[in-house]
């Protein structure tokens, strides 16, 4: 019983053995099969490849090179010089006086690379006026003309007569302007801009746009950390702003009011000159105006105090950004070469045509 269960394994064993071997020269087989079948195609692929070839060598020469602008700025650091400046503003606050503190968070890091990447502030950057050619327009029409996008308004009454003035009322545009400015503002946001951190622990953000006219990346590229500044230090430092002006009127209005107080006091003194001593009545009003005096000046050095304070709170939010890298004309060009387009442009044709014809025959064998 046990020899007849040895021997059918052996003889499983070897018809496996033959299986495996039969399916590899099967394998062989097809292979040869398909070689011979292309091989009688050999004329076709070669077409196919050498019109591959022409239509990526074309595309290369026709493609119209992409110049890089770059500008790496780096972010401020708001834990740094603290120090006595942030005892001087605890112990204001200690007596119930806001001098304003630095809520850095909203613009820090990566918010700070998506705020850049805002619909307002590429349009602000877009509607900004730069010179070109001799002539003042904004960014927007410098990048209109370059990519001609007028050619193909010329059929359309309603943008035909278009314009985008530099620092226009942005309230006051038509519909289709909204249109055009909010589709050129997307593409340039997907392809275009590129804003990248190389590492969470360094603060130094890269700020990097690609265009077919260098003069426009370079221009953009500047504009958009100018714009992004200012926006910051209008909505980061507004309250220190507040409080500074406050603070700057209050000291203003108690300096007015001690002067009076000591012309008063001085306007007293007159009337009662060579008085008799005996007549303290009358020399009342000059003590009221000297208290006057007196009150006014200790208010008005606490306000001065708390204004300075202020000041140097509104300096340390100022600025955003400092600029380490700006782009230099020339800039960096990139065009893809037209050597390695010929060459991928011919393999991609030879292998598509060598893929059609072989599952082409295997839908005819199917069929017929």
């Amino acid at each position: 019983m046990a020899e007849n269960q040895n021997i059918n394994k052996i003889s499983n064993g070897s018809n496996n053995i033959d299986n495996d071997e039969i399916s590899l020269k099967e394998l062989i087989q097809k292979i040869s099969e398909w070689y011979r079948f292309l091989l009688t195609k050999w004329k076709l692929i070669v077409l196919m490849g050498v019109l591959g070839g022409l239509i990526g060598f074309t595309y290369a020469y026709f493609q119209k090179p992409t110049y890089k602008a770059v500008l790496t700025f780096a972010l401020e650091d708001e834990k740094s010089g603290g120090g006595g400046l942030s005892g001087a503003l605890g112990l204001a606050s200690s007596f119930g006086i806001d001098l304003g503190s630095s809520g850095g968070g909203a613009f820090a890091g990566a918010n700070l690379m998506e705020l850049m990447k805002s619909r307002k502030l590429i349009e602000k950057t877009l509607l900004s006026p730069v010179v070109v050619n001799g002539r003042t327009i904004s960014l927007v029409e410098h990048y209109i003309n370059i990519n001609e996008l007028r050619k193909g308004w010329e059929e359309k009454p309603a943008l035909k007569s278009i314009q985008f003035l530099p620092d226009a009322d942005r309230t006051n545009y038509t519909l289709e302007q909204d249109s055009i400015l909010g589709k050129i503002s997307s593409g340039i946001t997907k392809t275009d801009l590129v804003i990248s951190q190389k590492d969470k622990k360094v603060s130094i953000i890269s700020v990097e746009v690609n265009s077919i006219n260098q003069t426009f990346a370079k221009m953009f590229c500047e504009n958009l950390v100018k714009e992004t500044s200012e926006f910051y230090v209008e909505t980061k430092s507004k309250k220190a702003k507040m409080n500074v002006e406050i603070l700057q009127k209050q000291a203003d209005s108690i300096r007015a009011e001690l002067n009076g107080a000591i012309t008063g006091v001085a306007t007293a003194t007159d009337n009662v000159f060579n008085l008799n001593m005996a007549m303290n009545v009358k020399r009342t009003p000059s003590a009221r105006r000297q208290v006057d005096v007196q009150a006014n000046t200790a208010i008005l050095t606490q306000l001065v105090g708390n204004l300075e304070l202020a000041k140097v709170t509104l300096r340390k939010e100022t600025p955003l950004v400092q600029i380490i890298d700006k782009p230099i004309y020339p800039l960096e060009k990139e065009k893809l070469s037209k050597l390695k387009s010929l060459i991928l442009g011919g393999f991609l044709a030879g292998f598509l045509t060598v893929l059609y014809l072989v599952f082409g025959s295997l839908y005819k064998k199917m069929i017929a």
